[in-house]
């Protein structure tokens, strides 16, 4: 594969199945489907941790988060890991982010060239959560039912005026990107769209409600209370599901709304495509749409991530461009697996890393041709749990592991909606055995139960001292010399309009 420019779109907990490239039969998503139309569809990519910042800070560098200490929304991202955007800047890429990362710690660039606007959550440790305290409720920052109930219509919300501004950003750099090259400097280019929707509160501007009605809009599958594993009822506790009911009207307009901003998400993908195509860069560049984590969305009783059923930790992965096939692959695959797939993409190989990844190379995958992996590892070390999970899906089963719960086993094939635990049926005796001696291999559970309390208590006394002596917060915000943009009186207003229209002049006229 040449070296081509590389795009990646990236949604926050967008499940697949609430998207028409996926399958769904009432969302509105033209442009991923376009995507998939022209590309490569992966129909198991997994996250591997269902929570925005251990997601991300494992799509960033390939490895796990027990690897990295990446365990929950206040752990920081540590400046030492090398990133994809540390690899591809070595291999001669100019790199870019625009929009969420939710990097915490005081490197809020990892490797990103440009950085181009500020993220949407704080940076410091302030959503740590505490493991020896587990079953009380962090007010300030958990997730809630009251957010589902106040589900619906508005102008403009903090999500809106943030995925407004980084969609505007990336299409800007990306003309500066075609300046350049009008010039004579032609750089390949790497660069992240990572937008906050449909992540809740689910509230959609009218454009994008209408385009749904009421009636259209199906409920979840009925799941009883007594058929919920223990992790999941702590969930519903910690989210206060079990105590705050919803009516069927609430639930109704909360799909509807996230559906909406579905729509919304899916048109901030056809704005980055279709500035690629006007700037004439489509045909070089693979573009890459996915997301951290997915979201319940009522099903099995549960809303948000957090677990690792199927609406939770699938994430949608779809790429189209030179060198990649058409069509769908079925083997499980994870993000992890984005960092040897960008380096392979760029030229490199695994001479140039640093540190040891547990991902593999999705470009196989992505010409059309057979992978003998088929497999997907996920933890969870974050809030409402007082224990590491672990997931193994491999082939059509997924197992999960908890130390103080029993385990999970389903067969996604026969049972897509992973209703039947079949850890203690007798037709899948050794299967299960099987995947509980490989738990006992990989992951000593109390040992990684103990450092994660140990960093929560380290995490904690840095937040409380930060809060009590002012110093300068980690908060990103982007470098901008406005006054040396557009025309300033110390420029030929002739020389700043030749450099801003695209394309110049002399090619307009040919």
């Amino acid at each position: 594969m040449s070296r081509p420019n590389i795009v990646i779109v990236m949604a926050d907990q967008l499940a697949p199945q609430f998207t028409g490239a996926y399958g769904h039969k009432v969302a509105k998503t033209p442009h991923m489907d376009a995507l998939a139309a022209r590309g490569m569809r992966f129909d198991a990519a997994y996250c591997n941790s269902p929570l925005c910042a251990p997601s991300r800070f494992s799509f960033m560098s390939g490895q796990l988060i027990s690897r990295i200490a990446a365990y929950d929304n206040g752990s920081e991202f540590r400046a030492s890991v090398p990133t994809f955007a540390h690899y591809l800047g070595s291999l001669g890429y100019r790199t870019c982010l625009s929009g969420k990362m939710h990097f915490v710690g005081p490197d809020q660039k990892h490797g990103f060239r440009d950085r181009i606007t500020t993220d949407i959550y704080p940076a410091d440790f302030a959503w740590t959560p505490d493991w020896e305290a587990a079953d009380e409720r962090i007010d300030k920052w958990y997730h809630n039912m009251q957010t589902v109930k106040e589900s619906g219509l508005a102008q403009a919300t903090f999500q809106i005026d943030y995925d407004e501004e980084v969609g505007f950003a990336a299409r800007r750099w990306l003309y500066d990107r075609a300046r350049d090259k009008a010039t004579g400097e032609d750089q390949p280019f790497l660069m992240v769209a990572s937008f906050i929707h449909p992540h809740d509160p689910y509230v959609a501007r009218p454009e994008w409600w209408n385009l749904y009605f009421d009636d259209e809009i199906d409920l979840p599958t009925p799941f009883a209370k007594e058929d919920h594993d223990p992790f999941s009822q702590r969930l519903m506790d910690g989210i206060e599901a079990s105590t705050v009911m919803l009516t069927e009207e609430e639930t109704r307009r909360a799909r509807r709304a996230y559906l909406a901003n579905v729509s919304y998400f899916d048109s901030k993908l056809g704005e980055v495509v279709r500035t690629l195509e006007e700037i004439g860069l489509l045909e070089d560049t693979i573009v890459i749409v996915t997301a951290d984590h997915g979201d319940m969305q009522g099903e099995r009783g549960l809303w948000y991530k957090m677990n690792f059923f199927e609406h939770s930790s699938r994430v949608p992965l779809i790429a189209a461009g030179p060198g990649v096939s058409t069509g769908s692959a079925q083997n499980a695959c994870s993000l992890v697996d984005m960092l040897p797939t960008l380096i392979e993409m760029a030229g490199g190989d695994e001479s140039i890393l640093g540190e040891p990844v547990d991902g593999r190379s999705l470009v196989p995958m992505m010409q059309g041709q057979a992978d003998e992996i088929d497999e997907a590892i996920g933890e969870y070390c974050a809030e409402m749990t007082p224990a590491p999970v672990f997931m193994i899906r491999r082939g059509d089963l997924k197992y999960i592991h908890c130390d103080i719960d029993p385990p999970q086993l389903y067969d996604l094939a026969k049972d897509p909606g992973e209703r039947v635990n079949r850890a203690s049926d007798p037709d899948y005796r050794e299967r299960a055995a099987n995947f509980a001696e490989e738990v006992a291999r990989r992951w000593d559970g109390e040992a990684l139960r103990q450092n994660v309390i140990a960093t929560q208590r380290a995490r904690r006394a840095l937040h409380r001292a930060m809060e009590v002596v002012p110093q300068e917060g980690w908060d990103y915000a982007p470098r901008r010399d406005a006054t040396q943009e557009y025309v300033r009186n110390h420029m030929d207003w002739t020389v700043a309009a030749a450099r801003y229209r695209f394309p110049p002049f002399e090619e307009d006229m040919q």
